[in-house]
């Protein structure tokens, strides 16, 4: 089995199966869901202050894997012996604006400038919640390699990354950082930081490989038959990397929640898995702490070993560990 290459129809690029983007066709029936929403989405109980002890990086990870989870997608991975930074937001809205839109509801537990050397950021589609101008901007200061699905790469030249700087890549296409190998996969989702650029930059999940570990960044996609496709072309993979939140009942397309995602799991092949996107911001009609609770009962069920450290602590990924830290902060 082998992974499908990236496909236009006209300037869009489009999923391997149909695909309700965002649900536009149920547009009523999702604002509905939202005025009638009385789940606790923004936490009562402010979050953190939670804090990076960064003179954990003078030292390589014992495992030769080391993860911090910034929040949302934003993981500072170590693999091999090179630093990745996937999907960096430090904002503190996922919006056009830092007026109005989504707010984080803890701040990031590391500054920017006192994040160790990054070998490369992964940046794998052109939502705001993945795509921060501002970071991006910093990044660009510091010569730091990007790694971007297709058509991304004109944000970050606009924002002042050099375009030596800048690999694209199209699902299928592999780059080489350090003894690391790091390849586009699909995913299914979509596109558009506007009204009027839907679908015209690709949107991917990535696998990275090393001499000794094997994993994957799923980034955002809905449950497909991709990833059984991913898990027999890459897999098997030490630890997944799978996005549990911002889901509804209208959004099983493009978003997986906890069960999808643990099933997701299962078809990579993956030994342990780590939920993000989750727990940062509110985008979707759920308990900010919903995706967490339902995935360790899945896990459970299905014989899945979690992997939930706390936000911002550097932690080995050595076997399964669920901290279950939020349950600090339920009302």
């Amino acid at each position: 089995m082998s992974i499908a290459r990236s496909r236009k129809e006209g300037r869009k690029y489009i999923n391997t199966i149909p695909t309700d983007a965002a649900g536009l066709n149920k547009m009523p029936s999702i604002l509905k869901e939202y005025i009638n929403n009385k789940a606790e989405n923004t936490p009562k109980i402010q979050l953190g202050p939670f804090t990076t002890d960064t003179s954990v990086y003078l030292d390589p990870p014992v495992s030769g894997l080391r993860v911090t989870w910034v929040g949302h997608s934003s993981l500072l991975i170590e693999i091999d012996g090179i630093r990745i930074l996937t999907d960096p937001v430090w904002s503190q809205r996922v919006s056009f604006t830092q007026a109005i839109g989504p707010k984080r509801f803890f701040q990031p537990p590391i500054a920017l400038q006192d994040l160790p050397k990054i070998d490369v950021i992964i940046s794998s589609h052109d939502h705001y919640d993945h795509l921060d101008k501002d970071t991006i901007k910093f990044f660009a200061k510091t010569e730091t390699p990007f790694i971007c699905s297709m058509g991304v790469a004109g944000y970050l030249e606009t924002w002042g990354v050099p375009k030596l700087n800048i690999h694209e890549v199209d699902w299928g296409d592999s780059v080489m950082m350090g003894n690391c190998t790091i390849t586009a996969a699909p995913a299914r989702h979509f596109s558009g930081r506007g009204m009027f650029n839907r679908d015209e930059t690709l949107w991917s999940s990535f696998v990275i490989k090393g001499p000794v570990h094997n994993i994957y960044f799923g980034a955002d996609s809905g449950y497909s038959p991709d990833f059984a496709a991913i898990g027999e072309t890459f897999g098997p993979f030490d630890l997944t990397m799978l996005e549990i939140g911002a889901y509804g009942q209208y959004w099983a397309d493009i978003h997986m929640g906890p069960d999808n995602a643990s099933n997701a799991h299962l078809d990579l092949k993956g030994n342990i898995m780590m939920p993000i996107h989750w727990g940062t911001f509110n985008l979707a009609p759920h308990a900010w702490y919903e995706p967490a609770e339902r995935l360790v009962k899945f896990g459970k069920d299905k014989n899945i070993k979690l992997f939930l450290p706390e936000p911002g602590k550097p932690t080995e990924v050595s076997g399964p560990l669920n901290t279950e830290w939020w349950k600090r902060y339920m009302s």
